[in-house]
């Protein structure tokens, strides 16, 4: 059982680009699971974009009171440029997050007060666009049921938010379904109620952390 509620992290990559004053602030996005992961993230960022001026960095591991926290200006003038990047990513409520604002001068100084708020909004216009999940404890099902079940069982999996990994017809139909955890008692009695029992699960896998998209 699950002793504290999952909290949201990215559910993949995202990245988006605004402009200010005629520079360029590209925000990219990603999970990340620990420190490592998240320098990794900055490196591969400053390798696809070589020429830019600025690469600010600012990350998140972990949640709550065990979590991670790092930033940098990456050459901006002191606190104009990681600090509000952090700010926002932190007030998202996401964790393991990393996120790195490249920038390219456009040739107008945008002054402190203009930093700061550029690199919050790149950071907040990434997060628009971010899709979210948790990382929960999951159990995948293989289900083998007659045809006449099928829309039924389908939509009761789709009630209890499962995922669809693979979908088999042949003379039945076999699907493989990941739940989150908290959801499977539930299933269990909707699906031998509908089925008048002669449908039973059989356990493929279980992971105690599996990254678990939201939408």
């Amino acid at each position: 059982m699950m002793t504290t509620s999952p909290y949201h992290i990215p559910a993949a990559p995202a990245e988006t680009e605004i402009l200010v004053v005629n520079s360029r602030f590209i925000a990219s996005l990603s999970p990340a699971f620990s420190v490592e992961e998240a320098r990794a993230f900055q490196k591969s960022i400053r390798q696809r974009f070589p020429d830019a001026t600025h690469h600010v960095p600012a990350f998140v591991i972990g949640h709550g009171n065990s979590v991670i926290t790092h930033c940098s200006d990456d050459g901006e003038p002191s606190g104009t440029a990681g600090r509000p990047a952090l700010a926002v990513l932190q007030g998202s409520g996401l964790g393991d997050a990393a996120v790195v604002v490249t920038r390219y001068f456009g040739g107008t100084l945008l002054g402190t007060g203009g930093l700061v708020k550029a690199y919050g909004d790149a950071v907040r216009a990434v997060l628009k666009l971010a899709r979210r999940a948790v990382k929960v404890p999951t159990t995948t099902l293989g289900v083998q049921l007659p045809y006449p079940l099928f829309e039924q069982v389908q939509r009761l999996a789709a009630a209890r938010g499962a995922e669809v990994l693979e979908s088999q017809f042949l003379t039945d139909v076999t699907l493989m379904l990941r739940f989150r955890d908290e959801e499977l008692d539930a299933f269990y009695e909707q699906l031998a109620h509908l089925s008048a029992g002669q449908v039973t699960p059989v356990v493929l896998e279980r992971n105690p952390e599996t990254i678990f998209p939201l939408d």
